[in-house]
């Protein structure tokens, strides 16, 4: 083959070799994956510090400020929600994320320069395909495994926190209704010992149907019980018709008391016997196939045929329900590229606005067929699928129709 001088050199005629054509085209991976990928990381972060913060304040600021849990104890405990909640922000990061940075690209018309290059759509989507198959299986082991043992972890955990203090449920001058049936009062407290002590026992319908007042009196935990127990002295009662507490005609019942200890405070709703009720949402990947597989086996009697059916149809809804919210990964990666191609915007609102829109529909026809749980015939189970599918099928149809447009 002949050869040219150039500076001295001789330079074979020949193509570069095929790494100077795939040199570039490695940045470009490089380039569009790690853009995408940290992009999605904060959409990611910040989803989940929204949808974890209700939860916090709900469930752990309250103890905390009350001094029923450590600050240790109650950054533990946060961390312990975040399994959970990635489940939801996953789906939805990703998709913000894939839409904020190729539109980007396409606004910059970096994307109309890679294609006047020759680099089609399915070429610039590999890396964040690629991303999306990765995410998929991250969401796979954290829905059969992290989060299920991070939710019974964390009621473990809270529970055994607040039965270490169990008398810190009583924060002086607030009105306590943590204790089923009761509403309590304390003016002043000292260890054990409580001062101005004022007590509502509530019927069924949260009517008032007894007010007992103290000077004083002294706060004990019942371990056999879970109960707290107040000892009050120079108690005074008022006590109303039981049928009709609101009844004020008649002058209520107003009996002296110098010693009343009758009134036991349950703390079963917290780390009672059975508080820690494992949910089929919280069964890892074992103990769900476990389950099933023994609802399968199990031999029932005509009359319990229907519920047995509607319990193996529940369980079959959760083990089903964590594989679509894998995949939904996937579909939203997939339907995210021709979205943000074609959208060419910068603004993060609009394609967050899209994001927020396309995941909500999704979880909203996913939460309508979950409805049908108590009709197995219907076999929710597989009408589950549909919206997972068809997701898949509208992001292939859009990635086709851009991909003609483009050519």
């Amino acid at each position: 083959m002949p050869n040219r001088l150039v500076r001295g050199r001789s330079v074979c005629d020949e193509p570069p070799g095929l790494h100077a054509y795939l040199r570039p085209v490695n940045l470009l991976d490089r380039h569009i994956f790690k853009s995408v990928f940290f992009t999605c990381a904060a959409a990611v972060g910040l989803f989940a510090f929204v949808i974890a913060l209700p939860n916090v304040i709900r469930d752990l600021v309250g103890p905390l400020l009350a001094g029923q849990l450590s600050l240790a104890t109650f950054a533990r405990l946060v961390g312990l929600i975040f399994p959970f909640v990635i489940c939801y922000a996953l789906p939805m990061g990703l998709l913000t994320g894939v839409l904020l940075t190729l539109g980007r690209l396409s606004a910059d018309s970096e994307i109309t320069a890679m294609r006047a290059a020759g680099i089609g759509v399915s070429r610039i989507a590999r890396p964040v395909l690629l991303l999306g198959a990765l995410c998929a299986a991250a969401a796979l082991y954290i829905n059969f495994e992290s989060m299920p043992w991070a939710r019974v972890q964390y009621h473990r955990e809270f529970a055994e926190a607040l039965r270490t203090n169990p008398l810190s449920f009583i924060v002086p001058k607030t009105f306590i209704r943590d204790f089923p049936g009761h509403v309590i009062y304390v003016g002043e407290q000292e260890g054990s010992v409580l001062r101005d002590i004022w007590l509502w026992d509530l019927d069924k319908e949260g009517r008032v149907k007894r007010l007992v007042r103290a000077q004083s009196g002294r706060l004990d935990y019942d371990e056999a019980t879970n109960s707290l127990v107040p000892t009050l002295y120079n108690a005074k009662t008022e006590e109303r018709n039981a049928a009709n507490p609101e009844d004020f005609s008649k002058s209520p019942k107003a009996p002296t008391a110098g010693r009343l200890e009758e009134v036991r405070l349950s703390l079963d709703r917290y780390f009672g016997h059975d508080s820690l009720h494992i949910k089929q949402e919280w069964l890892r990947y074992g103990a769900l196939q476990r389950e099933r597989a023994r609802l399968a086996a199990e031999t029932v009697s005509p009359d319990q045929a229907k519920e047995h059916a509607r319990e193996r149809m529940a369980l079959d809804l959760v083990f089903n329900d964590k594989l679509n919210l894998s995949l939904a990964v996937f579909s939203f990666a997939l339907i995210g590229v021709p979205l943000g191609i074609k959208i060419s915007r910068r603004e993060t609102s609009a394609n967050l606005g899209l994001a927020l829109v396309l995941v909500l529909g999704y979880y909203l026809l996913t939460v309508m067929v979950k409805w049908l749980d108590r009709h197995p015939e219907y076999r929710p189970d597989l009408l589950l699928w549909l919206p997972n599918l068809g997701f898949l099928a509208l992001g292939l149809w859009l990635f086709l129709r851009i991909d003609r447009a483009k050519a």
